[in-house]
């Protein structure tokens, strides 16, 4: 059990979710737990395309100004996006400023409004069946799996951008698609 820690408040949680006050409060109060609105989702997917080379700790960090740069991260209004918009964000010290990524983002929201059902629809069908018991540690928890692969793939075919089969598993985690909180965590457990 040397991936779990107890916290300062006496709860055992996730080894890597008791590391700074950011990891704490995202770990206890958003890792895992269902997120079903597009807009949330897009969110989500937004910012793991930024995290892609860096730690979640800085995404985390600068996720207000990420907010406040693309509008809330609202579908509809990032689609419409200019030339003018990306280079506003491109000054945006707040952010990571990485062209390919915040054209991504761009062109992602664009992808989003094409879908017929909805990101959450979309997204929500690859999630696999729940586990019957959770990981012990973290070497039981995969980086990606048939089903990330599957979401990946057909995200990559509709138009979406920074969304490989690990940055997809990564999201489903985020999102409470799976459950990988360890065996003993305080976070959902029964």
């Amino acid at each position: 059990m040397s991936d779990l820690v107890i916290g300062a408040d006496g709860l055992p949680r996730c080894a890597w979710g008791g590391r700074t006050p950011e990891y704490i409060a995202y770990h206890d109060e958003e890792w895992g737990k269902p997120v079903r609105d597009d807009d949330a989702l897009y969110e989500k997917v937004s910012l793991e395309a930024f995290q892609s080379g860096l730690s979640w700790l800085t995404i985390l960090r600068k996720r207000e100004a990420f907010r406040a740069g693309f509008d809330r991260f609202h579908i509809e209004t990032v689609a419409k996006y200019g030339e003018a918009d990306i280079d506003r964000l491109l000054n945006d010290a707040g952010i990571v400023r990485n062209r390919a990524k915040i054209e991504a983002v761009v062109s992602n929201a664009r992808a989003a409004l094409d879908l017929p059902d909805g990101l959450a629809a979309l997204l929500w069908s690859y999630a696999p069946p729940p586990r019957k018991k959770r990981p012990k540690s973290f070497a039981e928890v995969p980086a990606l799996t048939p089903e990330s692969t599957a979401m990946a793939k057909d995200l990559k075919k509709r138009g979406f951008r920074f969304v490989g089969p690990t940055t997809a598993y990564a999201l489903m985690q985020a999102t409470g698609m799976v459950d990988d909180h360890l065996a003993g965590c305080h976070v959902g457990a029964p």
